[in-house]
């Protein structure tokens, strides 16, 4: 099966961690998180990886090289003008079966097995990994009617939301959906194939994940590695 990694932001975000280098290539502990991401996609089966790159491209190619010491091949493709993170699909060669997109910048335990499996048993056009995220209000929320008066009352509540982990399963027809050099995000992609009638299912995963765009989420991502880096290798779970 075939992967994109998408690697060509700039981290800004992240700064100054990435003043000098790219997010990508931000350690947890000791191990690069697009080196860790890398091995989590051979070791659930991904044979030949591209990895889209934009902003100091020549030190993510110079530190993944070809993929052999991985076990899988890796080829690059360079953005000259920042294309967001779908726009590159219009551009790299059409795959011949479905395949996996993901972000650059994650931390995460989903089994890739389990989700390409979803989609080709399910057969929707695009699967997005979802996320069952809660968001903690520190505060007092207050809920009126139109005049103004006091229905209900609630305590620093809890809200639970369905995101997207920014890891998708796509079919090849996806791409004819891009013009070629267009700038387009992937939730607008997806909402493209939805409008045009296409089926766009979600998978949810009883997994860790954590977007690693925010120096206090990097934070966190280096402690839960550090903590138990077992949980981020199927094969060394296995051996557990």
């Amino acid at each position: 099966m075939r992967a994109v990694l998408l690697a060509g932001g700039k981290g800004t975000r992240l700064q100054p961690f990435t003043a000098a280098f790219p997010k990508p290539l931000v350690p947890l502990d000791d191990t690069p998180v697009i080196e860790l991401l890398v091995k989590q996609l051979q070791l659930f089966g991904i044979t030949d990886l591209t990895v889209v790159t934009g902003h100091l491209a020549e030190l993510i190619k110079a530190f993944l090289g070809d993929g052999e010491r991985y076990g899988l091949r890796i080829n690059y493709f360079r953005e000259t003008t920042p294309l967001d993170t779908a726009g590159c699909l219009g551009l790299l060669p059409r795959p011949q079966e479905p395949f996996l997109v993901m972000n650059g910048d994650l931390l995460t335990t989903l089994d890739f097995n389990r989700l390409a499996c979803f989609h080709k048993l399910r057969g929707p056009t695009a699967t997005i990994a979802a996320y069952q995220r809660e968001v903690k209000v520190d505060l007092g929320v207050l809920k009126t009617d139109d005049e103004g008066r006091l229905v209900d009352y609630l305590e620093k509540p809890t809200h639970k939301f369905s995101v997207s982990m920014g890891i998708y399963c796509l079919d090849p027809e996806v791409c004819d959906f891009i013009e070629p050099g267009e700038r387009v995000s992937m939730p607008e992609l997806i909402l493209r194939l939805r409008d045009a009638g296409r089926d766009v299912l979600t998978f949810h995963d009883d997994c860790y994940w954590l977007d690693i765009g925010r120096p206090d989420d990097y934070a966190t991502a280096c402690e839960e590695f550090r903590r138990d880096r077992s949980r981020f290798f199927p094969t060394l779970r296995k051996v557990a």
